[in-house]
């Protein structure tokens, strides 16, 4: 490495390992530090008693346009999920499923408990209209709430949107008011549309770790953790000061904030708590999203994470992930507690045997996108010459957009570079 490297990256999440790669792909030299003792950010495994612990529940889409760029695919060993759903509503499971993939079971769907008939093929319309178009015509379209979006140019009916659209899109957004973006909501549905979600066989972690391998040796310093910022310098907790020809500040929204001061705004946060369960058995047999379709919580949705990948937990038990949308003031035990009791509704007494493994609560899980926010769709990465940003509050609250921003800052930086050389 570069004693004196050209560029400063703070932080190694999904972002700043990407502008990191873009760096070494065109042969400009880099450093990236990272407080914590690994890379990867928000998109973390934990290992614990022989399961495989994401830091919160997340999913991959397999058709990120920036992911299938980056990302080899294959050696991630992808596990997907079914493309349905069930949802709880008056007192047992309903199945929503894609038309594509179980055509038979979306045909027995329409005349389920779930919204109306109209609905159901409002929903196919919707789905249509939204795979015709190209994501630059999705962005590019009015920005408007998601819920006024649902229920003005979907006129889907109160009821549907309460048990369907509002339960799975804020296991998305986290946030159930519906308040996020329709661009948003566009770009997603797209992804879905275009393919399933999924996990990587060994958990999420597996993401960063396969983008930082393409980095070179020694490119990223961990425990190192940044206290302020200079002039084209970086001061670190320890007072020690490095100055470099570039700075990119490649962390979540509030650090971001904190270290650039009037330069970037804090975006705001939604934030989440899954609690982790260990099973002697699995409650359903499938890699299936299961949503709370009575808003009755607090638990939104719940995944069979062993369903989706073996490795997620020892060969003889199941790992079950309860999603809880925002940070409850409950504390642990009393959250699992009401956690139980909803679900022991949904999957009966053996709930009261299954093992807490691990509650997780992540503040900033991801930026506000409130309608508004996402105007222009793509914020700038670059403060001034010397000085970059980079994250998914510069894109959209998604790994592609935290990818897709650090490639956007490595670009405006080798620009940068080149025009003082000239």
């Amino acid at each position: 490495m570069n004693p004196n490297p050209d560029v400063l990256i703070v932080g190694a999440g999904l972002a700043g390992l990407c502008c990191g790669k873009r760096l070494a792909e065109c042969g400009v030299s880099f450093r990236i530090l990272e407080a914590s003792d690994g890379v990867g950010g928000r998109v973390r495994t934990d290992l614990l008693d022989g399961f495989r612990l994401d830091r919160g529940f997340q999913i991959y889409l397999t058709s990120y346009p920036e992911g299938r760029r980056v990302l080899d695919h294959d050696a991630l060993d992808l596990k997907t999920f079914t493309r349905a759903a069930l949802v709880w509503r008056g007192g047992r499971f309903h199945r929503l499923g894609d038309p594509r993939s179980e055509p038979i079971g979306a045909v027995k769907s329409l005349f389920n408990g779930i919204g109306t008939l109209r609905d159901k093929l409002r929903t196919v319309r919707l789905f249509w209209q939204i795979d015709r178009e190209t994501l630059d015509q999705h962005i590019a379209r009015d920005e408007r709430l998601t819920l006024d979006f649902l229920r003005w140019n979907g006129a889907f009916s109160t009821g549907f949107i309460d048990q369907v659209f509002r339960p799975f899109f804020a296991g998305v957004f986290l946030e159930k008011d519906l308040a996020t973006s329709s661009r948003f909501f566009r770009f997603v549905s797209r992804m879905f549309v275009d393919g399933p979600g999924a996990v990587p066989a060994l958990g999420m972690q597996a993401i960063p770790e396969q983008i930082a391998s393409a980095l070179p040796v020694g490119a990223v310093r961990l425990g190192i953790c940044v206290a302020r910022l200079g002039h084209r310098e970086v001061i670190i907790d320890r007072g020690e000061t490095t100055r470099t020809r570039a700075v990119v500040v490649a962390t979540d929204g509030p650090t971001a904030a904190r270290l650039l001061g009037d330069e970037v705004r804090d975006p705001g946060s939604n934030g989440t708590v899954t609690l982790y369960y260990a099973a002697a058995r699995p409650p359903v047999k499938e890699p299936i999203l299961m949503l709370d379709g009575e808003g009755e919580g607090p638990v939104n949705n719940v995944v069979v994470m062993s369903n989706v990948s073996a490795s997620y937990a020892p060969s003889d038990r199941a790992l079950i992930a309860a999603a809880i949308i925002g940070v409850s003031p409950d504390d642990t035990a009393e959250l699992d507690r009401r956690a139980r009791l909803q679900l022991g509704r949904w999957f009966g007494a053996e709930v009261a045997g299954w093992r807490l493994l691990r509650e997780y609560r992540i503040l900033h899980a991801l930026p506000d996108q409130t309608s508004g926010k996402l105007e222009p769709w793509q914020r700038p990465v670059r403060l001034r010459p010397g000085l970059y940003v980079c994250g998914d509050h510069r894109d959209n609250a998604s790994i592609d957009g935290a990818m897709t921003s650090g490639f956007r800052a490595a670009q405006a930086v080798m620009e940068d570079l080149a025009a003082e050389r000239t």
